[in-house]
């Protein structure tokens, strides 16, 4: 089928103007208006103040984020978030849920935070009937669903470790177990790293895995975004991390609000913005990794500020927080627990990269006249 194409602004209005906006620091945890701004949780809050419900067009209608580009179907009364938020409603030529997956599946180029709004008024729609669009929403609906439904399961089973590292060992801030304590400094030996002189193209050349924070954004770090070559071990002060080190970032805007760890499962460099943590005897690897992540708000709670912004946890300030050392024995079996929920999280993993693997596949077929 050969799909007629719509400029952007022939099928789409924005309807944001004449709706008040509500400030963040006016978000409340609950009540009876919930609030979306342009952030990625699909609610930001609530408030009780109805002067704020959006009252411009009959739902549904479709929030932009001008400045993170996240898309959210709402179909509930809701208030509009304070800034870079764009309510967009279709005109009846144009099945809402329909664009919804469209604008999704969009390729909106990157400006940063910059707006984005501009980008999305160059988009050319196909636009096949009305009963064709909502045949192809509700496909999409489906797959989307099966989907979600994969992710929320992986997040149920990664909120069920956490139950069991608190049961087996307690709270690590509180410690009512009464274990044995050491500074965050004194669970091993803290290593650092490097960027070798991007000056000296040889040194980029290999395909040794050089660890940065953006690349910890998995448990286990296997490869990195960035590769040395082998000559930098010798030529510079980089030094080689062997497999079993708890990988943390100590400096970065990342700080203001996670505390990143991984484990390194295969030889790997860090750049200065991290620090590889051999740990002593007494600490299992997959234990450390599990007490630190617990004690991420302790850690965060120590964090200093630089004088240009930057966040950094210096060593003085990483001395106050206390690590519990519980018996040798009760790590082992925490890390057999941790080892038989790593296989089934693996292939929940895995069956939702092919889930989105088909709905990645669905769309293009979609919007080309092909599904």
């Amino acid at each position: 089928m050969t799909l007629q194409t719509f400029r952007f602004t022939d099928v789409v209005r924005d309807v944001s103007g004449g709706n008040a906006k509500l400030p963040q620091s006016q978000f409340q945890p609950s009540g009876s208006l919930a609030v979306v701004d342009q952030g990625q949780s699909f609610v930001a809050g609530y408030t009780d103040e109805m002067a704020y419900q959006f009252r411009s067009e009959s739902l549904p209608v479709i929030v932009f984020g001008d400045h993170t580009k996240a898309i959210k179907y709402i179909d509930f009364p809701f208030a509009m978030g304070a800034d870079g938020v764009k309510v967009l409603k279709p005109l009846d030529m144009c099945d809402p849920k329909y664009l919804y997956h469209y604008l999704r599946q969009a390729k909106i180029p990157d400006a940063g935070y910059s707006r984005h709004f501009k980008f999305l008024k160059e988009l050319s729609i196909p636009l096949p009937p009305l009963h064709e669009q909502r045949r192809i929403a509700a496909i999409l609906d489906k797959a989307d669903a099966l989907c979600a439904k994969r992710r929320e399961t992986i997040a149920k089973l990664d909120q069920l470790l956490k139950s069991v590292f608190l049961e087996m060992f307690g709270d690590p801030v509180e410690n009512p177990k009464g274990w044995n304590l050491k500074p965050f400094t004194e669970v091993g030996e803290w290593k650092s790293g490097a960027t070798p002189s991007k000056s000296e193209p040889s040194f980029w050349e290999g395909s040794f895995p050089w660890v940065s924070p953006k690349d910890m954004k998995v448990s286990e770090i296997s490869d990195a975004q960035d590769h040395v070559s082998e000559v930098v071990f010798t030529a510079t002060n980089l030094k080689r991390i062997d497999p079993g080190h708890l990988l943390i970032v100590v400096r970065g805007m990342i700080l203001a609000h996670s505390f990143p760890t991984a484990i390194n499962v295969v030889p790997v460099a860090i750049n200065q913005d991290m620090k590889a943590i051999q740990p002593i005897d007494e600490l299992d690897i997959v234990y450390l990794k599990s007490a630190v992540d617990a004690l991420k708000d302790r850690i965060l709670s120590v964090v200093s500020t630089a004088g240009h912004g930057t966040r950094r946890l210096d060593m003085r300030d990483a001395s106050e927080v206390m690590v519990p050392v519980p018996p040798v024995e009760l790590q082992s079996a925490y890390k057999a627990v941790v080892q038989k929920y790593a296989q089934q999280r693996k292939m929940m993993v895995e069956q939702l990269a092919q889930l989105e693997r088909a709905f990645s596949s669905i769309q293009t077929n979609a919007f080309s006249g092909t599904l």
